[in-house]
């Protein structure tokens, strides 16, 4: 599905200011919900997050709300993107709720008027006005970082990169990895973000560091882990701190530039086959209790203002992280995706 700017409609940009239409009323879980929702007996969740944290998040829910299956769809966010314009162009609603690394996919699919408005009271009282679409189309899930990491059995503390600029010292040639924007919504994210910040000769001159070329956020932190190459170029930040918590010689790396910043949006379809189990399992998540799993299992930035984030990571509010801009990647995708394999020649 080719990305299309729905700007010039004055259409909201996620989590932005411009109201076009009223924000849904809050409304409460109410056991005739529940008793809804498993009638319907079953919830279809496309996301990009790895599956060690989805499905478990799925079975923590289905403990909840016993007799409601949890089918999850697991992709790359840009696979997910173009799996739904598929299924929807060929009138195949599976969907119920969504869920993506890169913001931009919510600008069009807000667009085509595919998203249905849904706000629990608790999403209501307990997240940010920033962190929720005003016109209730979306929330942000959670957020996480794509930094820099490297396997301290195969580079020295004292010779591990402190910049992204490092990177491109010929003494990491050869022990790169790196995910692809054209299948991930992190990657593509954060390729917006750095393109913007130094320059698209900056990726001109990695592509020549012999990096490997994976496809997900989720495969740099295995790779590393698994001593396939020593650097991680990108990659999700809670893979790598879940990784460094079994023992493994991981290190996060702040770069001195800054790091990407990623919000995960998340919405119910109009055409949800299943809707009351998908405003159900949207509830969850977005509740103190489903915020709490996710932190507690993955460390993940909260979107939840009542949820403390896990103990040990270190603050989001210290970090310095590049400034987020959904609009400009609806607007560069194709852009990027191509300028990004001319490059790396992938």
């Amino acid at each position: 599905m080719k990305r299309r700017s729905v700007l010039a409609a004055g259409l909201l940009l996620p989590f932005g200011a411009r109201v076009v239409s009223a924000a849904p009323a809050a409304e409460p879980v109410t056991p005739a919900l529940v008793e809804a929702a498993k009638k319907e007996g079953k919830v279809t969740y496309y996301t990009a997050m790895d599956l060690s944290v989805a499905e478990p998040m799925a079975k923590a829910f289905e403990a909840n709300y016993p007799g409601i299956k949890v089918a999850v769809e697991r992709s790359g966010a840009e696979r997910v993107f173009n799996r739904i314009g598929q299924e929807m162009a060929s009138k195949i609603y599976r969907v119920d709720v969504v869920n993506s690394s890169d913001a931009a996919h919510f600008i069009s699919w807000k667009g085509e008027g595919w998203l249905a408005p849904y706000l629990s009271e608790e999403m209501a009282r307990d997240l940010p006005a920033d962190g929720r679409d005003p016109d209730g189309l979306f929330v942000n899930q959670r957020t996480h970082l794509s930094p820099i990491a490297y396997n301290s059995k195969m580079i020295a503390p004292a010779d591990a990169p402190k910049s992204f600029k490092d990177l491109l010292d010929p003494k990491y040639a050869g022990k790169l990895v790196k995910a692809h924007p054209g299948y991930s919504g992190t990657i593509m994210t954060a390729t917006l973000q750095l393109s913007r910040e130094l320059g698209w000769s900056y990726f001109e001159k990695l592509a020549k560091q012999k990096v490997l070329q994976v496809q997900s956020a989720t495969e740099p932190p295995k790779r590393i882990e698994a001593g396939e190459r020593a650097v991680a170029v990108d990659g999700s930040d809670y893979l790598f701190w879940m990784a460094k918590e079994r023992g493994s010689p991981v290190e996060v790396v702040f770069a001195a530039e800054g790091t990407p910043q990623i919000s995960n949006p998340m919405g119910i379809f109009k055409s949800s086959p299943n809707p009351n189990a998908a405003r159900l399992m949207v509830s969850w998540i977005m509740s103190g209790e489903g915020q709490s799993f996710i932190v507690n299992l993955s460390g993940q930035y909260p979107a939840n203002t009542r949820v403390k984030p896990k103990e040990g990571r270190p603050p989001l509010a210290s970090i310095k992280t590049f400034k987020e801009d959904p609009a400009a990647v609806e607007k560069q995708a194709d852009q990027i995706k191509a300028q990004y394999a001319k490059y790396f020649k992938v």
